[in-house]
């Protein structure tokens, strides 16, 4: 654990230390948040931030019981404020309060606090929280391990095309790393992981009774990453399979998956009209390793598993990702940074002239000036179609090619 680098989160709170906002990360829980914060007070030690001025509190810690009450959270960092210096606040799943919207704006209008705060589901940034902290915060998303903190943590030894294998197999949850070679201690983690984000982070929240039936819901969602999907298309297909659900209980499902961080939706997006379409969206596993324990060796489509990959890895890069649609063919991804688009192809391999074709076919259709790539796992020189470039995905991942 202590060689895994979240250099890239960590950045991201450096760079708004001191600033008036407050931090707020959200993640899939156990994807390391944290310890990220761990590793911003050891920053801020590093730094000549003394102990005094640093309050952290993690209200999942059943000796913090008493402070999951809001009166009781408030008093307790108020007491320990300092009047003449930064007090650097932080708080561990802080939704653990019930009214901690309350309490976090009470302390941000005083002087000298600097605040930050993680979270394991959308909730914390609900309607209602955005409306009372409007404009005084920033969301830090955080993802489970890349692939290039992954690569960086594990045996120098292994090729990267063998690192990427464990990547797909074992999961991108930090702790994996410390049960190397133990394939039943990590099948087991990631079991008891998903059955804590089933039951405690959704049902348990969203109050849902039938929790074989989400289960279902995950399972089919899990099996059909990057294909697209509607309530009713799920709704429907698992009826026919015996499981008797409706869309409107589909969306439920759905909406609370997402606001665990256990699934995430990408969009479709017209290139042409450059707006957002609203229908047929697909899905992606927040981690590959979770979605190999639930369904097992059976379902490992090689090409549908690196798109996955590539998806949450244009989101860690900071991106808006689209699903893209160019007259009747289909873009895989356009990631827009800072109003700028970039546009992906994504296949296992494009070494056969046909597939080769299809996957250039809709980067042709686009007419503008911005970059195209193919990603693939083919492990050949890097190629150019008029433009549009062909690359290693495994190089693209560790940052090698951008």
């Amino acid at each position: 654990m202590d060689s895994i680098k979240r250099e890239e989160d960590l950045n991201k709170l450096i760079a708004f230390k001191d600033k008036q906002i407050i931090k707020i990360i959200t993640g899939i829980r156990r994807c390391g948040k944290s310890t990220l914060m761990e590793m911003f007070i050891d920053y801020l030690k590093n730094n000549g931030v003394k102990d005094d001025q640093i309050i952290f509190l993690n209200l999942e810690d059943y000796d913090n019981k008493g402070l999951r009450e809001p009166d009781a959270l408030h008093k307790y960092i108020k007491e320990r404020l300092l009047t003449n210096k930064m007090t650097y606040i932080l708080i561990d799943e802080v939704q653990q309060c019930k009214e901690f919207p309350e309490v976090i704006d009470s302390l941000f209008i005083k002087k000298n606090t600097d605040i930050y705060l993680t979270g394991s589901n959308a909730i914390m940034l609900s309607s209602e929280i955005a409306t009372m902290l409007s404009g005084r915060y920033v969301e830090i998303s955080m993802l489970p391990l890349s692939f290039k903190e992954y690569a960086s943590a594990t045996d120098s030894k292994q090729s990267l095309s063998e690192k990427y294998r464990d990547y797909v197999e074992k999961g991108t949850f930090p702790y994996i790393l410390q049960l190397k070679d133990q394939p039943k201690e990590i099948h087991d983690y990631l079991d008891s992981l998903f059955n804590t984000i089933i039951v405690k982070d959704i049902a348990t929240r969203k109050k849902l009774t039938d929790i074989m039936m989400l289960e279902s819901v995950v399972r089919f969602v899990y099996d059909n990453i990057g294909n697209q999907l509607s309530t009713k298309k799920i709704a429907d297909t698992m009826t026919s399979d015996g499981r008797k659900i409706d869309a409107k209980t589909v969306e439920k499902y759905l909406e609370a998956l997402i606001s665990s961080f256990a699934v995430y939706k990408a969009e479709r997006y017209n290139v042409r009209g450059k707006q957002r379409l609203k229908t047929l969206e697909k899905y992606y596993a927040a981690d590959i390793g979770l979605r190999y324990t639930l369904l097992g060796s059976q379902s490992t489509d090689v090409g549908r598993i690196l798109e996955n990959i590539i998806y949450l890895e244009l989101l860690r890069r900071g991106n808006e990702v689209y699903v893209g649609k160019i007259d009747e063919l289909e873009v895989d991804f356009v990631a827009i940074y800072e109003k700028r688009p970039v546009y992906y192809q994504v296949a296992a391999t494009v070494r056969d002239s046909n597939t080769l074709e299809r996957e250039l076919a809709p980067l042709r259709k686009i007419n503008d000036h911005y970059q195209k790539f193919i990603l693939t796992l083919d492990d050949d020189p890097e190629a150019d179609y008029n433009g549009i470039r062909r690359i290693n995905a495994l190089d693209w991942l560790i940052g090698k090619i951008y």
